[in-house]
Order: structure tokens, then C-alpha cells, then sequence
């Protein structure tokens, strides 16, 4: 596993954040993993977290970074233009992750939560770490 990208499993915006993902990401080098998840939890206690984690997470090379961080490195492994927002690292961290926070704080009620999960394909779906897997 190259990269595992743990989200919030309930939130329709993480949820097309991912299909975006997925979509651009043809080789796919992404995994994915729901925050929500046994198998996310003890990730993230392995790697010693933040115990109030609420933020898509990046997992490269047993390092992890969230928030903005986590976003800008996951667009520059994307395929097409997306690499380009990447540039955005300029911008002070404490700056960029306060628009990240105003996002992640009204998700829910903004987009949404979910109520079911859509099924993916086979091939999609193995790119998912689940607690059966």
C-alpha cells in the first residue's frame, strides 16, 4: 500500500471527495479507509494521532498529515491540472487550515450526511481497507 487516505464515512462531501479521488487517480495508488472504521482507529493510534481527529487524513511512509496538507499532497498525485493546486503550499499552514476548518466544520450541514453507502465495483472496491479485510 503506497498511500491510504482515511475519511469521514458519514460526510457526502468526503464521499465525493473520494469519487473525485478515485477518478483521477487511475493507477490507483490511493486506498481509502472510513475514519469511522476499527481498522482507521487503530491506524491512527499506531501512528500516534491526535485523539480529537476530525479531518481527512494522508498516510505516506508511516507519516501522516491532515487538513490542508493532507489535501494539497493528495492534488499533486492527481492526474490533470489538479497537480497545480500544489502550489497552494505556499500559503502559510495556520492560514490555509483555517479555510480547511471553516469547510470541515459545516460539512454536514452544507452537504449532508449519509444515510446509505453506494456499492462500488469490484475493482473500486478493492481499493478500500475495510474491518473484514
Amino acid at each position: 500500500m503506497e498511500r491510504l487516505i482515511l475519511f469521514d464515512g458519514e460526510c457526502n462531501f468526503c464521499d465525493r471527495g473520494v469519487q473525485f479521488i478515485i477518478t483521477r487517480d487511475p493507477k490507483g495508488r490511493f486506498k481509502f479507509a472510513s475514519l469511522q472504521s476499527d481498522i482507521s482507529k487503530n491506524i491512527l493510534r499506531s501512528l500516534d494521532t491526535p485523539k480529537d481527529l476530525d479531518s481527512m487524513v494522508l498516510i505516506e511512509d508511516n507519516k501522516y498529515y491532515i487538513k490542508s496538507a493532507a489535501a494539497l499532497r493528495i492534488c499533486k498525485q492527481l492526474k490533470g491540472p489538479w497537480k497545480i493546486v500544489y502550489g497552494f503550499v505556499i500559503i502559510p499552514r495556520p492560514i490555509r487550515d483555517f479555510f480547511y476548518g471553516i469547510i470541515a466544520r459545516n460539512r454536514y450541514k452544507w452537504f449532508g450526511k449519509k444515510r446509505s453507502c453506494e456499492l462500488p465495483s469490484p475493482e473500486v472496491r478493492k481499493r478500500f481497507l475495510t474491518d473484514e479485510n
